[in-house]
Order: C-alpha cells, then structure tokens, then sequence
C-alpha cells in the first residue's frame, strides 16, 4: 500500500564537487600596481594620444573623402553598376536641392508653413483639453 511518492529524504540539498574538488572557483583580484602607475601619467599619456591621433589624420587624409557616401577606396566605385551610379547621382542632386529650398526658407516662412498646415487638418487631431477648467 506505500506509494512511489511516500519516499521523502531529509536533508540539505547536495551538490556535486565542492571547493576541494574544484566545483568553485572564485577570481583572482587584479593587483592595483597597474592602475597607479596609469594614474600617476595621465597628461603624457594625453600627449601620445593627441599624437597618434594627428598621424593617423595625416595618414588618412586622401582626396577620396571621409564623407558617408563617399568610397573609402577608390576601387570601390569602379564596382558600381551604371544603375548605382544614376541612383547616387539622383540622390545627390535631390539633396542639393533640398538643401538649397530649405536655405531660402526663413524661420517665419517656415512656421507660417507649420501652421497653415495644422489649419487644415480635422479637429480629430487636436489635443483634448485634461483636467478642470
């Protein structure tokens, strides 16, 4: 008449491996030497920064361009389809004349613009008013 589920050991839980059988490991700490004597230099090493930073200007500053359109090798718009090509080209003027429609604009063109636009639309999009009053 026992059942299977009757069976109850007692007892904490037992994991296998302990400390001694290299079940947990805990981390070394790193020594702090190292940090003091990074700390100690800290405008020389401002210095060999700026350094590094100015050759590496030096070294890529190509008339290829750093733009984000731009190729970064040369090579690499000799790859481009005639297809890729008209469509840079497209862009590039689109953007050109965005940019020169937005230079003609002044700030009062364009919020007189703003608000006949919101003039138009329906009462459906206005902000309720919230609260009392």
């Amino acid at each position: 008449m026992s059942s299977d589920y009757d069976f109850r050991p007692g007892g904490s839980l037992k994991l296998k491996g302990g400390v001694s059988d290299g079940g947990i490991v805990k981390k070394k700490k790193k020594s702090k030497s190292k940090d003091k004597e990074k700390a100690a230099s800290p405008g020389e090493e401002r210095m060999k920064a700026l350094e590094r930073a100015i050759q590496e200007d030096t070294k890529t500053s190509s008339p290829s361009g750093s733009g984000r359109n731009s190729p970064a090798i040369a090579s690499a718009s000799d790859r481009k389809t005639a297809a890729e090509k008209r469509f840079e080209e497209v862009q590039k003027r689109r953007l050109a004349e965005k940019v020169a429609r937005l230079a003609n604009k002044t700030h009062k063109d364009r919020v007189n613009e703003f608000n006949s636009k919101l003039e138009a639309l329906s009462e459906h999009h206005d902000i309720p008013k919230v609260g009392p009053g």
